[in-house]
């Protein structure tokens, strides 16, 4: 039997073990599933603001290609998302399929020093930020934006869609994670700058960066979506201050989000491991 003491550390060895290596199920294994599933922050679930199912698919043309290659997406999935908007066309978005990570990807990861955050799953931060975009596209009009570790690019992808900004930058600091955003964009036949950056998980180089890009006059703003994760959010809003920018930190930015929050603390089984520290994005917006 597994030992009721078992430390965090050997548990996320396992969540390792079980991506890279799959063996028959057993009793002993299924025994441990609940420990793990507690110890991994890694979102299985969702907000589900905006309506989506999947579409099956597992080969692609690749169109970046001077030879037209076929690419075995089998470790893929895309998903087709309606959006609410009127005349607004359905957003295909590939992604990488649950528990599906590859000897390549830390290849990746230690080549360039950087993580796979943005491949493991669409977070629920992008699902609400995609949400937010979706009801406040006047904010965006002629306006220039850039979406900063966009993962898979959802809310870029909306922001290009259905609002009349001038232009759209969407960035991730993983090239394996940009190269699904490329693929989304040709999907989606939309005209974006997309961009890989490199940036180092650290909260002055991001500070630093979203300093750069704000306009010194005129309206311009940067809008993050993110969880608290202990006292990480306090410590960047610290970043921020100190820089000589200012914030605001709203919890209760969105009727139906905050909504879909109560349903999940008050133990929504669609959620089962839902927590507030970790799966509610606070909104934080941050002007010179």
């Amino acid at each position: 039997m597994e030992a009721k003491s078992t430390s965090a550390s050997s548990l996320r060895w396992k969540i390792l073990r079980r991506s890279l290596v799959r063996p028959p199920s057993s009793n002993s294994e299924d025994k441990s599933e609940m420990s793990i599933q507690r110890i991994s922050m890694k979102a299985t679930h969702g907000f589900n603001l905006i309506p989506f199912h999947l579409v099956k698919d597992n080969v692609e043309e690749n169109v970046n290609s001077s030879k037209k290659n076929v690419i075995d997406s089998s470790r893929d999935a895309t998903l087709c998302y309606i959006l609410p908007v009127s005349n607004a066309p359905s957003l295909i978005l590939h992604q990488r399929v649950r528990d599906m990570a590859h000897l390549d990807d830390f290849e990746v990861c230690n080549r360039y020093d950087i993580d796979n955050t943005g491949l493991v799953c669409q977070w629920p931060s992008e699902d609400v930020l995609a949400h937010y975009c979706l009801s406040h596209t006047n904010i965006f009009r002629q306006k220039r934006v850039i979406e900063l570790g966009s993962g898979y690019g959802l809310a870029g992808l909306i922001v290009a869609m259905t609002t009349e900004a001038r232009e759209v930058f969407i960035s991730d600091g993983n090239p394996q994670v940009v190269d699904y955003i490329q693929r989304n964009v040709n999907a989606n036949l939309v005209r974006l700058v997309v961009h890989s950056t490199f940036f180092k998980e650290f909260h002055g180089a991001l500070v630093k960066t979203i300093k750069s890009l704000l306009k010194e006059e005129g309206s311009c703003e940067a809008i993050l979506l993110s969880p608290r994760r202990g006292d990480s959010l306090d410590k960047f809003v610290a970043e921020v201050k100190d820089s000589g920018l200012h914030f605001s930190t709203d919890e209760v930015y969105d009727a139906e989000v905050w909504r879909r929050h109560q349903r999940f603390i008050e133990g929504d089984d669609s959620w089962p491991n839902y927590e507030m520290d970790h799966c509610y994005p606070l909104l934080v917006r941050i002007t010179r």
